[in-house]
């Protein structure tokens, strides 16, 4: 019985050695950060024949991992290459926008460059804004390796179906959730810890809406809790920390939690809602 196992153990090894590996793949991505972030990189370009030679051999590994055993073809395959190497000046026009906004939204940051060099928050959302691409252009499963390779190092989780506007600011990250089918505007500000979740893990509902939309200018708190595909915080909205979230907002409003004492001597969390237009 035991060799039996082992056997269709090897079995599987042997169909899965054209695999591509965590590790291989979160190579790519931090050699495609190089390349578009000189604070990122430790490669030192001659000049600039000796970095197109740089950016065409992650061409090339791009393919090579897109011609894996599927049914794309090699035509398809340079297609999808072409498109999302095109589609680098968009990408990182957008990256400059997140790490303005993380700049300008920490008070601790001192410049742009501390951003890209050290922030977590800078990390998972360029890992997202690139598998998001590929994920546009009908790739699978690499999109979700580039993003659990960033959840890996940062502890944030942004699945690359989600849809996230311009000038995101991630403050801090840890433990920050934003699932499959989320919408997320312009100008939102998340710390660490905030989930915007699905109220069901029913399989039969994979291909509804499960996640909120948070509209522009939104910011929203450590451990706040968003959940359910018909939940909208509108634009100009706060949420404070630690909250539960399964109804909308209206726009310009305030949710944060109030303690206050009852007879038993303990404390009772209310939400309260507020305008603050």
């Amino acid at each position: 019985m035991e060799k039996l196992f082992l056997e269709q153990l090897f079995k599987r090894h042997q169909e899965c050695t054209i695999c591509p590996s965590q590790e291989y793949i979160g190579n790519f991505f931090i050699d495609l950060l190089q390349v578009f972030f000189p604070e990122f990189a430790t490669k030192d370009y001659s000049d600039v024949s000796d970095f197109l030679t740089e950016v065409n051999r992650l061409k090339k590994e791009l393919l090579a991992v897109l011609l894996l055993p599927t049914s794309r073809t090699k035509c398809e395959a340079n297609q999808i290459v072409d498109s999302f190497f095109e589609a680098m000046p968009v990408i990182h026009a957008k990256l400059e926008q997140d790490v303005q906004a993380m700049y300008e939204g920490d008070p601790a940051a001192s410049s742009s460059s501390e951003v890209i060099h050290s922030y977590p928050g800078f990390y998972a959302i360029s890992a997202y804004r690139f598998a998001h691409e590929l994920h546009k252009l009908g790739v699978d499963i690499l999109p979700r390796m580039i993003t659990e390779h960033a959840h890996s190092k940062t502890g944030i989780d942004i699945h690359p179906a989600a849809q996230i506007g311009n000038y995101f600011c991630i403050d801090h990250g840890t433990g920050i959730v934003i699932g499959e089918t989320t919408n997320i505007g312009d100008h939102v500000k998340i710390y660490q810890g905030v989930t915007l979740g699905a109220l069901s893990v029913n399989k039969e509902d994979a291909k509804k809406k499960r996640h909120p939309t948070i509209e522009d200018h939104v910011v929203i708190y450590s451990s706040a809790t968003i959940l359910g595909g018909n939940t909208v915080v509108g634009h100009h909205s706060i949420v404070g920390g630690n909250v539960w979230i399964t109804k909308s907002m209206p726009a310009h409003s305030k949710v944060y939690y109030k303690n206050t004492k009852n007879e038993g001597n303990s404390f009772l969390n209310e939400i309260n809602q507020k305008s603050i237009s």
